[in-house]
């Protein structure tokens, strides 16, 4: 396999391990992914949300690998990402990144160059986007209010 390398993105917050409570919103060229967070090994309320919004989307995915069949090896990265359960940006030569079929285009795509996974306990979270960014907030944060650039 080519140089591949993952970098993880998520310092100090996480997705809760038990029940994540994920919903994808989508918007123009921003993907949003909303999950609770952690509340143990991170600090955070028990009614905080985390956000990641992608800025420049140009597809997303969320698909039905989780954290058993990581751990089989039934998830393209299985062998290749560091640990289940964490945030990555996959940098380098990636032959596997369109050996699925379920990439759904974001409503208004744009061309981008950086592929994001994130492993959470029933599903795993895809995305092509230019840009990213972590938020906390209340159940009621709206898209817009979260997005800037981040590198």
């Amino acid at each position: 396999m080519p140089s591949l390398s993952f970098i993880q993105l998520n310092e100090n917050w996480n997705a809760d391990p038990n029940v994540p409570a994920v919903e994808v919103r989508a918007a123009g060229s921003l993907i949003q992914l909303c999950f609770r967070l952690a509340l143990w090994g991170h600090p955070a309320r028990e009614d905080e949300i985390g956000y990641l919004t992608f800025g420049g989307c140009q597809a997303w995915r969320l698909g039905a690998t989780n954290d058993e069949g990581w751990f089989r090896g039934q998830c393209r990265y299985s062998r290749l990402a560091p640990k289940w359960g964490e945030f990555y940006e996959l940098v380098g030569d990636d032959p596997l990144r369109d050996q699925v079929s379920s990439w759904r285009p974001a409503p208004m795509p744009e061309t981008a160059n950086r592929h994001f996974l994130f492993y959470l306990r029933d599903d795993t979270f895809e995305c092509l986007a230019r840009d990213w960014l972590f938020a906390r907030g209340t159940p009621t944060t709206l898209i817009e209010d979260v997005m800037v650039t981040q590198d």
